[in-house]
């Protein structure tokens, strides 16, 4: 069976503070302070204001990526991400409160009826602006390389499979000492896109091994719960024995495991993840600028990582002012350039989002705008 590893990108200390405080990038040109035609990577307009956005704390790194590469372009403008998590963004976001959301699950038919209303009747955009990979993380003394096929992690977190030498994980992984030892699984503890990704792939890929419906909320009693994609980390770091989910950019020093995909054990790379993305479909029935994606959970190619995030930046059309419409244009039109992908994924190891991604998310970009 082939094997495939890659180095993790390391995290800042920082990329876990409460609320990221983002000088904003991507200098605008003439176009995009109306509301349109911005591209994120360059012009002579210098704006000023203050731009809100919450949600996703998976996209910390990536922010901070993002920040680094371009602060110095509009100087006079702050973004304020506050990493509460996706369902918490959403919230912030349909209440008003928010100027964007960042969100690892698209919103729903009822959040988008909601959206619509709070964007004044207009259209909702919708942009799969992160990609990475979601990796199964664990603390097991003496074990540096785990292979878990996706019955096997069904099992371990529905607490069917108990301990570390049960039989099951030892198939998987011929030749490997496991101890005996008890299998701590750890899961987050409030709403969360990184939970309804990671029992999405559990519910299309492992089949009667995982009896639950896909949801952002975790949906097995018992084990060890944690608050927010820190809190996972921390939690898998302090034990032995440990298991749990999390963004692959925020893994540090936890082993991460090969998953069973076809007849390989694939790792979480970016090059994987962003596989799986260019093979799944637009999810039909939305607006003109919603780029939500159903992602091929149960893929069996080779290569390809199916425990994959695509995490969106959520926003209006049309905003209720000029200035806040340049101001959304003008950084998400850096987002999603060349450079700013290359930022978050030299901050994040996330994967940049393709040629075909980014001209379908810069038709939004340039409908951005204000009435």
């Amino acid at each position: 069976m082939k094997l495939s590893t890659t180095p993790r990108a390391v995290v800042l200390s920082t990329a876990l503070a409460g609320t990221l405080a983002l000088t904003a990038c991507g200098a605008a040109n003439e176009e995009s302070a109306g509301g349109g035609g911005s591209t994120g990577t360059g012009g002579a307009t210098e704006l000023s204001g203050a731009l809100d956005g919450a949600g996703a704390s998976s996209q910390q790194a990536a922010m901070q990526g993002w920040t680094a590469g371009y602060s110095g372009a509009q100087p006079g403008v702050t973004v304020n991400y506050d990493p509460v998590g996706s369902g918490g963004g959403r919230e912030q976001f349909l209440a008003g409160g928010v100027d964007f959301a960042g969100s690892d699950a698209a919103l729903d038919e009822e959040e988008l009826t909601a959206a619509a209303e709070r964007c004044g009747g207009g259209e909702v955009f919708e942009l799969p602006n992160y990609i990475s990979p979601i990796a199964v993380v664990y603390n097991l003394e003496g074990v540096d390389e785990l292979n878990l096929s996706p019955q096997v992690i069904a099992g371990i977190f529905d607490q069917k499979i108990t301990t570390w030498n049960d039989p099951a994980i030892a198939a998987d992984n011929p030749g490997v000492t496991l101890p005996d030892l008890a299998i701590t699984p750890v899961n987050r503890s409030d709403e969360s896109g990184t939970t309804e990704n990671f029992t999405e792939y559990l519910a299309a890929a492992a089949g009667g091994a995982w009896p639950h419906e896909p949801d952002g909320n975790w949906p097995v009693a018992g084990g060890e719960a944690a608050q927010g994609t820190s809190g996972v980390i921390s939690a898998v770091s302090g034990g032995n024995g440990t298991i749990g989910y999390a963004d692959e950019s925020q893994a540090g020093d936890l082993g991460v495991a090969n998953v069973g995909v076809g007849e390989e054990f694939v790792a979480p790379t970016p090059e994987a993840a962003a596989a799986v993305v260019e093979n799944s479909e637009r999810v039909q029935g939305r607006g003109q600028y919603d780029f939500a994606i159903e992602l091929a959970r149960d893929t069996t190619e080779s290569g390809s990582y199916p425990i994959v995030l695509v995490s969106y930046h959520i926003g209006c059309v049309r905003y209720d002012d000029q200035e806040t419409a340049g101001l959304v244009a003008d950084f998400m039109g850096y987002v999603i350039s060349e450079e700013g992908q290359q930022a978050a994924a030299e901050a994040a190891g996330s994967a940049p989002i393709s040629d075909a991604l980014r001209q379908q998310a810069q038709t939004a970009v340039d409908a951005i705008t204000a009435g």
